[in-house]
This record gives structure tokens, C-alpha cells and sequence, in this order.
């Protein structure tokens, strides 16, 4: 069988959130793109990224784009924080600069990974307190001012 690509806009969705969660302004968003393949034959490989080189966008008259791919096959046996924490690698790969280059694995490794999905965690565990406080305190607000059900609503 050969290998089928797929636009993966749930993955797209999980990168635009760890890249905005972790203040990676560097990361154009509009200039990445996320793939899911199937039937790829790799079976240690969980996720890619691939970069339009410098002489392509030349030729092209195109700015640098990114390409993370994830290996369905072996991407979706995994738990969401270990999918998490390869979406972040891939992330990781693109420079600064986001000019098609890439940050290789003495930067991107599962030290420098496993910190970041540290700090991404501890944002995301913050902000969901932040709004259960937000919500709590609304309701809060309201407690004096409810009316019956049948006397024109809750609040």
C-alpha cells in the first residue's frame, strides 16, 4: 500500500495551542501546516518536519513554510501527554528565524522537550484555574439575584 497524506486540522488546532500557550512568537502559524500520513512503512519514525529550503521559496517567490507530519500508525497509540510532547519537539525544530532552516537534536531532545511540556502543562493547568475562578466568581455575583425558575430565569 502507499503512503496517503492527509491535512490534519485537529493537529493543526494542538499546535496553534502549544505554540501560543508557550509565547513561541517566532513561529508563523500562518506558515505551518500539519499532515497526517498512513501506511508510511517507518515504524520507529512518530512525527516529521519538513521545511521549504531557501531555493525553493527563491524559485517559488514564497515565504518559508513547515510541514509537521505525524505517523498516524504510531502517533495514535500514544497518550495525549506523549503526543503533546512530540508535537512540542516538532515545534522546537524550527529556528528562530523561521526561514526554512532547522534547530537539530543537540537543541531538540527529550531533556530540552520534557522541560518545555513541563512549562506548557504548568500554563495550561494555570489557565484552566484561572477560569474555573473567573466562572466561580460570576456566580458569585449572581447568588443574591436569583429568581425561581418560573419568575423569568436564574439571574
Amino acid at each position: 500500500m502507499s503512503i496517503k497524506y492527509e491535512l490534519a486540522n485537529d493537529i493543526m488546532a494542538r499546535l496553534y495551542d502549544i505554540a501560543k500557550t508557550l509565547g513561541m512568537e517566532h513561529v508563523r502559524l500562518s506558515g505551518v501546516y500539519a499532515v497526517r500520513s498512513r501506511a508510511s512503512g517507518s515504524h520507529r519514525t512518530l512525527a516529521r518536519c519538513h521545511a521549504l529550503s531557501k531555493i525553493w521559496q527563491l524559485a517559488l517567490g514564497i515565504k518559508a513554510v513547515y510541514i509537521i507530519e505525524i505517523i498516524e500508525e504510531q502517533f495514535g497509540k500514544m497518550s495525549r501527554e506523549e503526543q503533546d510532547k512530540v508535537l512540542i519537539h516538532e515545534l522546537l525544530h524550527i529556528p528562530l528565524s523561521f526561514g526554512g532552516g532547522f534547530k537539530h537534536h543537540d537543541f531538540v531532545n527529550a531533556k530540552s522537550v520534557d522541560k518545555i511540556y513541563k512549562r506548557y502543562f504548568e500554563l495550561k493547568q494555570g489557565n484552566m484555574i484561572s477560569e474555573f475562578n473567573h466562572v466561580q466568581d460570576e456566580i458569585k455575583k449572581h447568588e443574591g439575584k436569583k429568581k425561581s425558575f418560573f419568575g423569568g430565569g436564574w439571574f
